[in-house]
């Protein structure tokens, strides 16, 4: 598909600048934490682009992100956890793209105001120290839930960090399985929304060239922050920015 030059002369500095700035801060969160990214850049960018084209476009950058990441010690990966998970996924995905195509633009960004804002007060309301052990049977439920909020707001990793995080695996073990479940649930959206079309507006790929840079230089600066800041510390700092941007996605959507 040839690219329009009005489409070039359309893109607006200041708009880019924001996205950019969003990338580079969601990888940093996805760099130290193992998820996250789109809990930042999609509720932010929405701000500034309808949600389909914010999806579409941080799709790219998460796929970028994921690769680096998935593959970065995949000996640790616990390969059970995440098989388990799988088929789940792939049926979650289906239907999140399902909903994403039908539903008006305010309801879904009004469900995506309402996701954020519940899991900012999970967030902030758990405590790492009385995690118990959850049944294997969770695998499924997790994988299903975050294939639909994969693709409907961008977001498959809080449901898998859930499960994972209540199977008392090793530091590692968590990083490098976490790894593995969002790169399969990040590739299965990224097929979606090629069948679906929505990755096939040229402005997100212009947007893209900027976009996906800013995102690995988040990561190498993730790389050099993990040892000084605590991944409970920055999930608290994240939680609080989520509550204030889901709760401003709702009130946008109602009014």
């Amino acid at each position: 598909m040839p690219i329009d030059p009005v489409e070039i002369a359309a893109l607006v500095p200041m708009e880019l600048a924001a996205l950019v700035l969003a990338a580079f801060v969601g990888s940093v969160v996805f760099g130290i934490t193992g998820f996250g990214a789109a809990l930042v850049t999609v509720p932010f960018a929405t701000h500034f682009v309808p949600l389909p084209f914010a999806l579409a476009l941080f799709v790219l950058m998460d796929l970028a992100n994921a690769f680096r990441l998935g593959f970065e010690n995949p000996k640790n990966a616990v390969k059970a956890e995440w098989t388990r998970m799988v088929p789940t996924i792939l049926v979650g995905t289906v239907a999140g793209v399902t909903l994403l195509v039908n539903l008006p633009r305010g309801a879904a960004t009004l469900a995506l105001g309402v996701f954020v804002l519940l899991f900012s007060v999970y967030s902030l309301a758990s405590s790492s120290e009385s995690r118990r052990i959850v049944s294997t049977s969770w695998a499924y439920v997790a994988g299903f839930i975050g294939g639909i909020t994969s693709t409907l707001f961008g977001a498959g990793g809080p449901p898998y960090a859930m499960y994972l995080s209540h199977r008392g695996l090793l530091k590692e073990q968590y990083r490098a399985t976490m790894g593995f479940a969002t790169l399969t649930s990040i590739s299965l959206r990224t097929i979606a929304f090629f069948a679906t079309g929505i990755l096939l507006d040229p402005k997100v790929w212009i947007y893209a060239v900027a976009i996906i840079p800013a995102g690995l230089a988040g990561l190498w600066a993730a790389s050099h922050l993990f040892k000084r800041i605590s991944r409970e510390m920055l999930m608290r700092a994240v939680a609080l920015m989520l509550l204030a941007s889901g709760a401003s996605l709702i009130v946008r959507a109602l009014s």
